[in-house]
C-alpha cells in the first residue's frame, strides 16, 4: 500500500513555533508528529511513503533522512511553490490506482488498514475519514419569520458537525480533475467532485484525532500523548 503525507504547509496558526520549525516536527512526547504518523503507516502495513514537502524542506529531509529503525526507504515529492494540498500530487510520477492520503499534523488511532479496505469495497473515487466534532458558539442564536418575528432564541449552542479528519483514500483518475501547476486544494477537488456527481464515500470514525494545527489542539495532543503514549506512538 502507498501513502502520501503532507508536510508542506507553513503552520501558520502555530506561529512563532513554526518560524523556525515546520509543523510536522512539532514534538509530541518525545517524537515529533511525523514520527508518529510515519511509524503509525508502516505498522499498518504501507510499504511505500512520500513525503510531499515544501516549506522548511530541508529540516524535514534531515529528519527523515537521520531516524533509526525504518526498514524502509521514504521517499519526497518537493514542491517550489504552494500548490496546496492537492495540487503536489501531480509531482509524484508513479502514484498507484489507489493511495492514501494524510495531513502530517494529524495525531489519531484511526485503523488505516480498515479504511483502505473499506474505499476498496465502495469503490468511489474518494473516501473521506470522517469525524463528529461539536463547537461551542460564543453568541445567542436567534430565529424569524419572513416579516421578521422572532420564532426561537438558543444561548449559545453547541453546534455538532462531521469534519475532514485531513486523511484521504484517492484514486489516481482524480488527478484528471486537478489543474497542473496551480494551487488546488482539497476543498477544491470535493466541490469539483460533488458538481460532477463523482462518487465520494465518507468512512465516519469515532476513536481519537485531533489536528494539531491550532494552540490549543496542540496542547491537547501532548496531554494525550503523555497519558496514552501506547495508544499512538507505534515501536520502530
Amino acid at each position: 500500500m502507498q501513502a502520501v503525507i503532507l508536510a508542506g504547509g507553513k503552520g501558520k496558526r502555530l506561529l512563532p513555533y513554526t518560524t523556525v520549525l515546520p509543523k510536522p516536527l512539532m514534538p509530541i512526547g518525545d517524537y515529533p508528529i511525523l514520527e508518529v504518523v510515519i511509524r503509525q503507516l508502516e505498522h499498518a502495513g504501507f510499504s511505500d511513503i512520500i513525503i510531499s514537502t515544501g516549506y522548511l524542506d530541508a529540516l524535514i529531509r534531515a529528519y527523515v533522512e537521520g531516524r533509526n529503525g525504518s526498514s524502509q526507504q521514504i521517499r519526497f515529492s518537493h514542491e517550489t511553490t504552494p500548490l496546496g494540498t492537492i495540487g503536489p500530487l501531480h509531482l509524484i510520477k508513479d502514484l498507484d490506482d489507489v493511495f492514501l492520503v494524510i495531513n502530517g499534523d494529524i495525531l489519531t488511532d484511526i485503523p488505516f488498514r480498515d479504511l483502505f479496505s473499506y474505499h476498496k469495497k465502495h469503490d468511489p473515487m474518494a473516501t473521506i475519514a470522517s469525524y463528529s466534532r461539536q463547537v461551542q458558539t460564543d453568541f445567542g442564536i436567534i430565529e424569524y419569520d419572513t416579516d421578521n418575528r422572532v420564532t426561537a432564541f438558543t444561548e449559545k449552542p453547541v453546534l455538532s458537525y462531521h469534519v475532514s479528519m485531513g486523511i484521504y483514500i484517492l484514486n489516481k483518475k482524480i488527478l484528471s480533475l486537478v489543474p497542473k501547476n496551480e494551487p488546488f486544494g482539497f476543498d477544491d477537488l470535493m466541490r469539483t467532485m460533488v458538481a460532477g456527481q463523482k462518487k465520494v464515500m465518507s468512512y465516519p470514525y469515532g476513536g481519537y484525532w485531533l489536528d494539531i494545527g491550532r494552540p490549543d489542539d496542540y496542547a491537547e495532543a501532548l496531554s494525550q500523548c503523555e497519558k496514552n503514549p501506547e495508544l499512538f506512538i507505534r515501536p520502530a
